[in-house]
């Protein structure tokens, strides 16, 4: 007679298998799915023009444009994302993280100071120059940085989700209704230090 280790160990591998196979976006079982509220079916359906605006950007604050299924519901079910992201001199997109995707960088122009941090609390870094790519694994925070005090940088960011998520550190811990003795504690401060880091990221 069979041990009950040695039934349950393959029942358990079958169903680590079967949540990893539906881990990332669900398959669709047809060419595409139909937006919400479309009826008629064009080129128009599966074009997203919201990108023009990144063309020429001269913004003095970092700056991301998305293409994801919010704005181009035609991504629903295709497993895909992008977006633009143009960097100032000096800026920072700060620690996040993309809970439902990975995410692959191509620097367009400029260079960037990229990490990101996996689940030891190591941290992995490059400084990339125009040309290179990066990757940011799934889940993992990661921040790119333009260290270049005259230049700004210019990236391309696909994922691997019609809709990543992004979850901004500093706004997730400061800017949500956590008790600021929470976070003194959390951090290892007082409650006015805490008040001093949400008044600093309230302007």
């Amino acid at each position: 007679m069979a041990s009950k280790n040695t039934i349950l160990l393959p029942l358990a591998i079958i169903l680590i298998t079967l949540h990893s196979a539906r881990a990332g976006d669900p398959d669709i079982l047809t060419d595409f799915e139909l937006p919400l509220g479309v009826t008629n079916i064009t080129g128009d359906t599966f074009t997203y023009t919201g990108l023009r605006a990144f063309i020429g950007a001269n913004s003095t604050n970092f700056t991301v444009y998305k293409a994801s299924m919010a704005e181009l519901p035609a991504l629903n079910g295709q497993s895909v994302s992008y977006a633009a992201l143009y960097y100032p001199p000096g800026t920072v997109n700060p620690p996040h993280t993309h809970p439902r995707a990975s995410e692959l960088l191509f620097l367009v122009l400029g260079s960037l100071e990229v990490g990101f941090v996996n689940t030891t609390n190591y941290l992995f870094t490059q400084t990339l120059q125009a040309g290179d790519m990066f990757v940011f694994p799934k889940g993992l925070l990661h921040y790119q940085y333009n260290a270049d005090a005259k230049t700004p940088a210019i990236a391309l960011s696909a994922f691997g989700s019609a809709s990543a998520g992004t979850i901004s550190i500093p706004n997730a811990v400061f800017n949500t209704s956590i008790y600021d003795p929470i976070l003194a504690a959390s951090f290892k401060t007082d409650v006015n230090t805490i008040e001093k880091l949400k008044s600093g990221l309230s302007h």
